[in-house]
């Protein structure tokens, strides 16, 4: 397939009033956007409307009172995605959840049920959660390794795709006249017994109706790649330009054939942010007025909590970046050793560094035509599969929505009608077999 009959493809993440973390105080804002279902609801469907691929909803399993505002007080994410399930029809709903503070079975049995309840629609972004103190909520001593956590991502999501598997499609024969309720032959029990877990099955939920929920792994370290290029459908990273974007891409596509899989099995989404006006000049005055809602002090406090909580505030603002050694390895690792990194380049001091990572200046910012030809750009230029969306105001989604999209189906990148009823279908992913049955075939 060529480059241009490919289809962009766009999620909207949900967070909240979006923007920066003082944006709950713009006069545009929805102060209390996490946790307001109506608000949530018409985002949903005005996505829904825009043909957009699915709602993604990030998380985090631990909190300080220096948190981002809307991480305080939010909706649980399967909880939320399905109570959207029954408003929406099309749309995806992908939610975050932790493999690091969770277990297999019960985790299986949610997605198979939100992917029941949505028809199809659901997915699942695999995180290891880089917070150091989400041990202190779950009874653990020590927050696991950053490296670890990937390897017990490894064996956790063998262990939940097994137990999806548990039932065939056809398995639930329903005959009321022959009193069979199911056929025997079509369940499957898994019997794992690994390194980290012991789980028996069978899931107590039928086959998914699209075979399984949708994959994604989120993050760009060496220990992500290779998870994602062992298992994943989608993943969702953050680059600041083309030439990495695509360099990571093209990285990540390659994994997979080391793998024995195809290159085109995985989608790769770029997180972005946005921010449209009429002209250059309003597009930047909307901002800096978000920009100018958050003060160093919280600056610094936002950017501590990449670096575990980090106390930022001992250091003089206005010298070079500080030397802090191997902070952030072990939570956010990309992410902090490109902070370092940049800063080190660009010799910022750490007042700038705060205020940059406090509101990043988007990586689209302009009139709707310079905002679409960017992800076009992108696009075509195989920096990304597409993309996940974020306001960097509080309005600018329905900005994207209303003035970006259109001009993408104008150009034919973007669709004017949902492809399919499933989000498999929807984001052009084969829907996997169940492997006990392709087993069976095989000896038979």
């Amino acid at each position: 397939m060529s480059q241009t009959q490919r289809q962009l493809r766009l999620g909207a993440i949900i967070q909240g009033v979006s923007g920066n973390m003082s944006a709950w105080r713009h006069p545009d804002a929805v102060a209390d956007a996490s946790i307001n279902v109506d608000y949530v609801i018409e985002l949903a469907r005005r996505a829904e409307r825009a043909k957009i691929d699915f709602l993604f909803v990030a998380d985090g399993l631990y909190i300080t009172p220096q948190s981002i505002p809307h991480f305080l007080n939010r909706f649980e994410p399967i909880t939320l995605l399905s109570a959207l399930a029954l408003v929406t029809r099309n749309i995806g709903l992908v939610a975050t959840l932790s493999t690091s503070y969770s277990e297999p079975f019960t985790v299986a049995r949610q997605f198979a049920s939100l992917d029941h309840l949505s028809g199809g629609r659901g997915g699942w972004n695999v995180v290891t959660s880089p917070l150091e103190g989400s041990a202190k909520n779950f009874s653990r001593a020590t927050h696991p390794e950053h490296d670890e956590r990937y390897r017990v991502a490894s064996e956790y999501l063998r262990v939940v795709t097994g137990l999806w598997d548990s039932w065939e499609k056809d398995a639930f024969v329903r005959n009321k006249a022959s009193g069979e309720f199911f056929a025997a032959d079509k369940l499957h029990t898994l019997n794992h017994k690994g390194q980290y877990f012991s789980v028996q099955g069978p899931l107590n939920v039928g086959r998914s109706p699209q075979g399984r929920p949708v994959i994604f792994q989120a993050g760009a370290s060496e220990a992500g790649k290779a998870f994602a290029a062992e298992a994943a459908d989608a993943i969702y990273t953050r680059h600041s330009s083309l030439e990495q974007a695509r360099a990571f891409r093209e990285d990540v596509r390659r994994r997979l054939e080391a793998r024995g899989r195809n290159a085109d099995d995985i989608r790769v989404f770029q997180g972005i942010s946005v921010i449209i006006g009429d002209t250059p000049e309003e597009a930047e005055r909307r901002y800096q007025q978000t920009a100018e809602l958050v003060t160093i002090d919280k600056a610094l406090e936002y950017l501590g909590r990449y670096f575990e909580h980090h106390d930022f505030s001992q250091y003089a603002l206005d010298e070079p970046f500080p030397e802090i050694g191997e902070l952030g390895e072990n939570s956010f690792r990309s992410t902090t050793d490109n902070i370092k990194r940049y800063a080190r380049e660009r010799g910022l001091t750490l007042r700038q560094v705060a205020l940059e990572e406090a509101t990043p200046r988007p990586s689209f910012i302009g009139t709707a035509a310079a905002v679409a030809e960017g992800l076009a750009q992108w696009f075509l230029e195989g920096a990304a599969d597409g993309f996940i969306v974020r306001g960097g105001t509080p309005t600018a989604f329905d900005d994207f929505v209303d003035q970006v999209i259109p001009l993408l189906q104008a150009r034919g990148l973007y669709r004017q009608e949902y492809e399919g009823e499933t989000l498999r279908e929807n984001l052009g992913l084969a829907e996997p077999e169940n492997q006990f049955a392709q087993r069976r075939q095989q000896v038979a």
